[in-house]
């Protein structure tokens, strides 16, 4: 949920120096922790206009709050009355280096044994981190000026958060649809939305080029075309937005992974210039960076409360973390222990773990030969 002051009426902008107030904001926002601080306009409406085409196509699959929500994206003074400005921050996650973060995870794709959670997810909630320090930011700048209008945001409202980003000039949109920057693109974004009328910043140039090893990385040919990303194969929406079952097809390429994916990423060749976080609450938290699968696979519902607790895992509860895990272990090296680990939860009270389980020995059956 965002934060937001007693009320939002309209700041009196007239005694603020503009200039000297961003000036202030991006070092109080350095102070905090965040790696970047932009202001942005708030014209959305090409940028809108290219998201309701998306969803208009059906590429949004299940996350029907993409199509509820559309006009909020287009107009942010819905969310901020008199809304004129987007006060936009970055935030490094990476716990290692770009270079070794990705000899990392390459490795645990490689072995078969282990499950593979997305980069992001490995530490806190960026929710929790983001917002509160985005609180502080706001709550700095009415100790300056007074109070004023605004509302903060981190992924928790209908807010086009990498396309104000881009016009604050944090960085340009990559060809996996991602915002990307010189120093690659390990970071999560926030805004604190105001109507305060302060000085937007110049667009990056973008720099990708002919590139597009992002495109061709994807295990399940998600990223259609540059820039177009059809969520319905994309493995993060399968194995964290879909809530039913995953389309057979596209299970073996999932691998070992269990939430989210960051093959896109790793491809990039800006990322080898990514440098690793310096907030602690973002360093993985009870083993997730290297668990087994078939340790993941016998937590019960206690274990997976206690062991996602703070994190961003917990969303998609424990029924589909058993369904993400059967999956990966129907894709990892066969072994007893595997086989085993399956059948213990083949009567499980679930049919949609029931059936990725029966998946999942059939696909051991076969690759054992």
């Amino acid at each position: 949920m965002s934060a937001s002051p007693p009320d939002f009426s309209a700041s009196s902008s007239s005694h603020i120096d503009p200039d000297g107030l961003v000036a202030a904001v991006r070092r109080w926002g350095r102070e905090l922790g965040f790696s970047a601080v932009g202001i942005a306009d708030l014209d959305l409406a090409e940028a809108a206009d290219r998201l309701t085409a998306w969803v208009g196509e059906g590429m949004h699959g299940e996350m029907d709050y993409m199509e509820r929500h559309l006009p909020l994206r287009r107009d942010p003074s819905q969310l901020v009355p008199n809304a004129r400005s987007a006060i936009m921050v970055r935030m490094d996650y990476a716990p290692l280096d770009g270079p070794a973060l990705a000899a990392s995870q390459r490795k645990a794709l490689a072995d078969g044994a282990t499950g593979v959670v997305a980069t992001y997810a490995l530490g806190r909630d960026y929710h929790k981190v983001l917002r509160q320090r985005l609180q502080r930011l706001a709550d700095r700048i009415a100790g300056h000026i007074g109070p004023f209008g605004y509302r903060v945001f981190t992924d928790s409202a209908p807010v086009m958060e990498v396309e104000l980003a881009r016009k604050a000039g944090i960085g340009w949109r990559g060809k996996h649809t991602l915002l990307l920057s010189r120093d690659g693109s390990w970071f999560f974004l926030g805004e604190i939305l105001t109507d305060l009328p302060l000085p937007a910043d110049q667009l990056q140039t973008p720099h990708c080029g002919q590139c597009r090893r992002c495109i061709d990385a994807c295990p399940t040919g998600a990223i259609v075309a540059p820039y177009v990303l059809d969520a319905r194969r994309c493995i993060s929406y399968l194995t964290i937005e879909l809530r039913g079952s995953i389309p057979e097809a596209l299970r073996p390429a999932i691998g070992t992974r269990v939430y989210g994916c960051d093959d896109c990423q790793m491809a990039c060749p800006w990322n080898k210039y990514a440098r690793a976080s310096a907030v602690p609450d973002f360093a993985p938290r009870h083993g997730l960076e290297a668990a087994q699968l078939v340790a993941l696979f016998a937590w019960t519902e206690k274990d997976f409360d206690a062991r996602t607790q703070g994190s961003a895992i917990r969303r998609i509860g424990y029924e589909r973390w058993l369904r993400n895990v059967a999956v990966a272990l129907g894709n990892a090296r066969p072994s007893a222990e595997v086989r085993a680990a399956l059948l213990s939860r083949a009567d499980h009270p679930s049919e949609l773990v029931r059936e990725h389980v029966r998946w999942a020995l059939a696909r051991q059956e076969a690759a054992a030969g």
